[in-house]
């Protein structure tokens, strides 16, 4: 029986490739240079191996399509704290990808206090870990809180948007500006198994050649694990404005505290996109005359200065900007039309509205299969999935999108995959049907895949909230930025 494995792409990439070099895998298509998914191993010519996005592998491994994985502790986390009973094993730590999951807060005692005591009480905590955020909201007891989940950038969020992020650094260096920090949990890169496999399979020389070779990086220096303390004896109180009641500094760290959004000012929040549409914002808010500093930042800035007066600016990922213009949090966002139809796909009662069509990022959204499938169309696949005898797969990294285009072309049964990327590896092994945005089309035809539809074209927009602005100088600012933008695309 053929033993599979899943390694990581990104973060992890390089060093696990080191790692099996000194095991003598000789995996020479496993770089960052080329995105190849199915690297062959001389010493082991019958082990699968699979390239997938770090965040896929434990779920992967989970569900039994690989029998072992390599990927940050993490990932393994966010999966066992939600399902405890998946069929996961962690096996031995790796020794390197050493990281810190922390909470983190941008306010300090002192905001807490001053920010309107004994209301409505809420923490709002944001995440790429959102299962793992929950867990720690109850563990702190929270009296009340939410959790907003996001693609990455959560440290952006915090104070405006967000009164806490759980996020993962790599050394204290990255928690600058944070004024408290509860450490999670250290993480590292982990070799872990199907538990399944781990006691069926004879995994013995492939785990012990990966075992021999671990590394022994140096640990980052420790992060610095802050909080709130009380004199012994009694709990210490803090003078708090006039007519609200002292509370004990315990009760506070438990939640019982809602930071109100900055005072629904005259202030106008814009979320500009980060990763490839970064040149083609530039160029646009040039075209609209509007000066922009430190963006994309050298530093990881994600508050790059703009030259106007009343206009804030957060640099997030595009994938959450419907869900958090929806929230309030921004009152305009330029992101991709493929993530507006989602989030809309969702919840259709959404406030969110495209404003402007910004003509740049154009991709178009397709239905891809194998080219072994003998099917050039979604006819034809409805065909290949009524014949089938078991529920067709249909991968994506736009859950909604694909559902929904499931659903309509009466392609049932079937079952929806999150991915997180990479997601051209998942065929023909883990999924039947891939949704996809491409822009070209050769990443596709270069894997071996074929398109049989085309759902939609996507280009990038600006979006907002169709409730009303109740302040007119605030009202003012964002119609002066749409005009700007509007006279930049005509021009």
């Amino acid at each position: 029986m053929p033993v599979r494995i899943a390694l990581p792409k990104g973060r992890l990439l390089r060093k696990t490739a080191a790692l099996l070099q000194r095991a003598d895998w000789g995996l020479d298509e496993y770089t960052s240079r080329i995105s190849f998914y199915r690297p062959k191993s001389p010493r082991f010519p019958d082990l699968q191996i699979k390239v997938l996005h770090e965040k896929d592998i434990p779920i992967q491994l989970a569900v039994g399509n690989y029998d072992l994985g390599i990927c940050s502790r993490d990932w393994v986390e966010e999966l066992l704290v939600k399902y405890p009973s998946s069929a996961v094993v962690k096996v031995q730590d790796l020794g390197y990808g050493y990281t810190t999951l922390c909470a983190v807060s941008k306010l300090n005692l002192a905001d807490y206090v001053s920010r309107i005591l004994n209301r409505d009480f809420n923490v709002r905590i944001v995440s790429e870990y959102p299962n793992l955020a929950e867990s720690f909201a109850l563990k702190q007891r929270l009296g009340r809180f939410r959790v907003f989940p996001v693609w990455g950038a959560a440290e952006a969020y915090p104070p405006e948007n967000a009164d806490m992020a759980l996020i993962n650094v790599k050394s204290a260096d990255e928690l600058t500006g944070m004024t408290e920090v509860m450490k999670f949990f250290d993480s590292s890169a982990y070799l872990i198994a199907n538990r399944n496999s781990w006691e069926q399979k004879d995994l013995g020389e492939i785990v012990d050649s990966i075992c021999r070779q671990i590394a022994n990086e140096e640990k980052p220096a420790a992060i610095p694990a802050m909080r709130f303390t009380q004199p012994e004896g009694s709990p210490l109180q803090f003078v708090v404005p006039e007519g609200q009641k002292e509370l004990p500094v315990d009760v506070l760290l438990k939640g019982m505290v809602k930071i109100n959004k900055p005072d629904s000012s005259d202030a106008v929040w814009i979320a500009l996109p980060d990763g490839h549409q970064q040149q083609f914002t530039i160029d646009l808010l040039r075209k609209a005359g509007i000066q922009i500093s430190d963006y994309p930042s050298e530093t990881g800035n994600r508050r790059p200065d703009i030259k106007m007066d009343g206009v804030n600016v957060k640099v997030v990922r595009p994938q959450d900007m419907p869900l958090q213009v929806a929230n309030g949090s921004f009152d305009l966002a330029i992101t991709g039309r493929d993530w507006v139809r989602e989030h809309l796909n969702q919840f259709p009662s959404s406030p969110v509205k495209e404003l402007l069509n910004l003509g740049f990022g154009k991709v178009r959204m397709v239905a891809v299969v194998g080219n072994e499938v003998a099917a050039n169309d979604v006819a034809g696949l409805r065909e290949i999935v009524e014949r089938a005898e078991r529920p067709l797969r249909v991968a994506s990294e736009y859950v909604q999108i694909a559902d929904r285009y499931a659903r309509e072309n009466h392609l049932s049964p079937y079952r929806v995959i999150p991915t997180w990327g990479a997601t051209e590896a998942f065929l023909p092994d883990d999924a039947d049907l891939l949704i996809e945005n491409t822009e070209t089309g050769r990443t596709i035809a270069r894997h071996n895949l074929k398109i049989i539809d085309t759902l939609f074209e996507s280009t990038a927009c600006l979006i907002g909230n169709e409730a009303p602005i109740t302040s007119r100088k605030k009202k003012e600012r964002v119609r002066s930025l749409i005009a700007k933008f509007k006279a930049a695309m005509e021009a």
